[in-house]
């Protein structure tokens, strides 16, 4: 199976199954030097685990990791990083008598009709535990860009028809397990999670990234814009169905002089926009202000509901799917989004020093 590797300086390759022996993740072009402990890497991974909430999956994995290579005397030594989860809690005779049946939602069908066969517990590698891998490398990924100055602010925008409000209440977002910043809008969310809870559906929801301090002239202006590459970062997350950066598709509404961020010198001879309508990113390049994103994430697809399908054999059946899942995704691909982000942001950053002879006279001196 290709296509389970992501960047060209600092790559990831991620690997394992849902119901497998492990997860894990190799890194490659991390530079050496950067300190960096297992708990560095544990405290993301125990932000997407499951079993932490009511709106989380039951499934109990403490998802402990495990460094087999990179790191000597608590620094990355500059060679492939390998990063491990092992499963504990997999139970696969719960998707035994599903195997036959395409569940609405789920990549089953497509699998089948790209490779003749499949993985049906718990999906294989369409499953979102596949994003333990993501998840540990971005923590490293974060660990760089944070010695540089840059930080990160991810949360719930919404779920469901429930939004925040503005301005957002960012000392929220760690107080209530949908990381709404917005207490308010927490409790309306909630409520309406246990509603479809109990009816035995699902919710999905918006989560908005906003990076900050991330330095100008990152990106590159042609296929490789780096929206272009942060919108194939988070739409390759399993359960994304939509992405926009700064007004997004609020920018088809607006007029040119609307939606032009206007700039001056500041008194400090730096620049200040007085509007960020372009999240950031100017000609696929960063510019030096914020970097707003957002990532629409669909209902989880395993829901108790009775619903037609068709088997392998191409018969009506129908099913209702049963067993331990999330009954809304947003809370638990918060920490995937941010993680996709800080990869795509990480892998632009080092590219740049190769971008024009004054950065390579640099290294020279």
């Amino acid at each position: 199976m290709s296509g389970s590797s992501f960047g060209k300086i600092f790559t990831v390759t991620t690997w394992g199954e849902s119901h497998g022996e492990g997860l894990g993740v190799v890194i490659d072009g991390c530079p050496a030097g950067l300190e960096l402990s297992v708990d560095d890497i544990q405290e993301a991974l125990n932000r997407r685990k499951p079993g932490t909430s009511q709106y989380t999956t039951p499934r109990k994995e403490d998802d402990e990791l495990k460094i087999l290579s990179g790191i000597f005397q608590g620094k990355t030594t500059g060679t492939p990083i390998s990063l491990m989860v092992m499963n504990t809690n997999q139970i696969s005779k719960d998707y035994s008598n599903i195997k036959d049946i395409y569940r609405p939602g789920h990549a089953d069908l497509t699998y089948d009709a790209r490779y003749g066969f499949r993985d049906y517990r718990g999906g294989g590698r369409s499953s979102g535990r596949e994003t333990i891998g993501r998840v540990a490398a971005g923590a490293v990924a974060k660990k760089i860009l944070k010695d540089f100055g840059v930080s990160f602010l991810t949360y719930t925008r919404s779920i469901g028809p429930i939004e925040v409000k503005e301005p957002i209440d960012t000392s929220a977002i760690y107080e209530n397990p949908l990381y709404m910043p917005d207490n308010e809008a927490y409790e309306r969310a909630a409520s309406y999670l246990n509603e479809l809870k109990a009816m035995g559906n699902s919710s999905g929801g918006i989560i908005e990234c906003v990076i900050t301090n991330y330095p100008a002239g990152c990106g590159n202006p042609v296929f490789e814009k780096l929206d272009a590459m942060l919108a194939k970062a988070i739409t390759s997350i399993g359960a994304v169905k939509g992405f926009e950066i700064g007004s997004g598709f609020q920018a088809a509404k607006m007029t040119g002089v609307d939606h032009n961020d206007t700039v001056e010198m500041g008194p400090f001879g730096n620049l200040v926009k007085h509007t960020n309508h372009a999240g950031g990113i100017l000609g696929g390049i960063s510019d030096g202000s914020p970097i707003i994103l957002r990532a629409a994430i669909k209902p989880t697809p395993s829901i108790s509901l009775e619903q037609k399908t068709i088997t392998k054999e191409g018969q009506t059946t129908s099913i209702s799917i049963q067993g331990r899942h999330d009954p809304i995704i947003v809370p638990r691909a918060v920490v995937v989004v941010e993680s996709m982000v800080a990869l795509t942001l990480v892998d632009a950053l080092l590219q740049q020093p190769t971008a024009n002879m004054e950065n390579l006279r640099k290294f020279f001196e």
